[in-house]
């Protein structure tokens, strides 16, 4: 499989589990500021995927590895993935979670600061 690159939208945050209005959009206007992905300057992160190779597993037939930019900052991550290939195009579809200290998203977060009781929040993403 050649490498192919995916562009995420930076600036297109949804929140689906907070229904009130106001708060809705207080977080995702702190999602998109400098303490998390600070979308004003860094617009779009993207994916590149380096290999797939095939996987048994739960709900996952392949193995996908790449390299993943936010912020300007290229990590490489890799998570299973269900994907089905037709003769000219393919399906993928996967769940994983990210350690967002990789990419310097400091906000609340343990690996960066201390004391931080219930404040603190979760690194993965």
């Amino acid at each position: 499989m050649a490498p192919s690159a995916l562009n995420i939208d930076m600036t297109s945050f949804v929140v689906l589990d907070i229904e009130d209005p106001g708060t809705n959009a207080k977080l995702v206007s702190h999602l998109k500021n400098a303490d998390f992905f600070d979308s004003g300057n860094h617009p779009s992160s993207t994916f590149e995927i380096t290999k797939a190779v095939p996987y048994r597993g739960e709900n996952a037939n392949y193995r996908v590895t790449g390299k993943l930019t936010i912020k300007g900052i290229t990590n490489e991550i890799s998570f299973p993935a269900q994907i089905d290939f037709t003769d000219d195009s393919f399906m993928a579809k996967a769940q994983f979670s990210i350690d967002r200290s990789r990419w310097e998203i400091k906000y609340g977060s343990g690996s960066f600061f201390d004391a931080l009781g219930d404040k603190l929040i979760y690194d993965d993403i």
